[in-house]
């Protein structure tokens, strides 16, 4: 099993140990789409997967959920996050363990999902029906230093509910100078381009384990489509996620770094675990 960077005490004295008074931020990959990021004090996590739900729901079926990588930190021990997202129904992007975990570590901790999906939320972490901050695409909340604004995500539809609103959503965090946009899971749909262009993107946190029907789940951005997005949007920086989680739904990222320096867009990727800095963007 892959070991991650960094996990359990050394992962939070990572955490902990960044200085509030840094201009740039602080990223850690937290294994699949998960992603915890430090600015001036204050702590957004993207939509962290971190138990084995999806091991133990599949592990008697014709689709086991096989993990690669190990837990690299129990979120009853993530005591410093001030807003957590959910970009989708999908439990490794809405996991009842963690997110009820990190509730109790965090009585504060504000939670942004998809307007369309309060109901499914609701019942699934069973908190009060108005604790959620609930977007559409074209919408916008603001936790402490963070806003993030709703942008539509293909998985593999764009898919709205009967008022219209996205079911799977992407988010562009802005924070101080910066803006980091984080895709969810998504394929490439028309008009993305336009929906991005405008926000002026550092940082673009890409999934790249493709769309394989065999599969049988939906699919995502592969490797080339990620390189070849990140390009379009003018992304100053890429990182990929979406792999070494499952054996059966899973990328070599050496792949999408090969098509990143073919495409010119420059990319960093990260173990599970590790920390980066917005001082590496060019």
């Amino acid at each position: 099993m892959i070991q991650p960077y960094l996990k359990d005490d050394n992962l939070l004295t990572s955490i902990h140990q960044v200085d509030p008074n840094d201009p740039h931020f602080t990223l850690w990959w937290l294994g699949q789409s998960g992603f915890l990021i430090h600015w001036q004090g204050q702590y957004l996590l993207f939509d962290p997967y971190l138990s084995d739900s999806l091991t133990v729901k599949y592990a008697d079926t014709d689709k086991p959920h096989i993990r690669m990588t190990e837990l690299a930190i129990d979120p009853v021990r993530l005591d410093c996050v001030d807003v957590v997202t959910s970009t989708h129904n999908h439990t490794d992007h809405l996991d009842a363990y963690t997110l009820i975990s990190l509730m109790g570590a965090n009585p504060e901790m504000q939670l942004i999902i998809p307007e369309a999906n309060r109901n499914f939320v609701v019942d699934r972490i069973g908190c009060d029906p108005d604790y959620p901050i609930g977007l559409n695409d074209g919408q916008s909340a603001s936790v402490g230093h963070f806003t993030l604004h709703g942008v539509p995500a293909a998985h593999n539809d764009l898919e709205r509910d009967e008022a219209g609103r996205c079911r799977f959503m992407g988010y562009v965090a802005t924070f101080g100078p910066w803006t980091v946009y984080h895709s969810g899971d998504t394929l490439w749909y028309t008009g993305m381009e336009d929906v991005l262009s405008g926000f002026n993107i550092d940082l673009a946190l890409l999934p790249i384990n493709g769309n394989k029907p065999e599969r049988r789940v939906a699919g995502n951005l592969n490797g080339e489509e990620a390189a070849r997005l990140g390009r379009s949007i003018n992304a100053r920086m890429v990182i990929p996620c979406h792999y070494d989680m499952f054996t059966f739904n899973t990328a070599d990222p050496t792949e999408f770094a090969h098509f990143a320096e073919t495409q010119g867009q420059p990319y960093r990727v990260l173990q599970c675990g590790e920390p980066w800095q917005s001082d590496q963007i060019d």
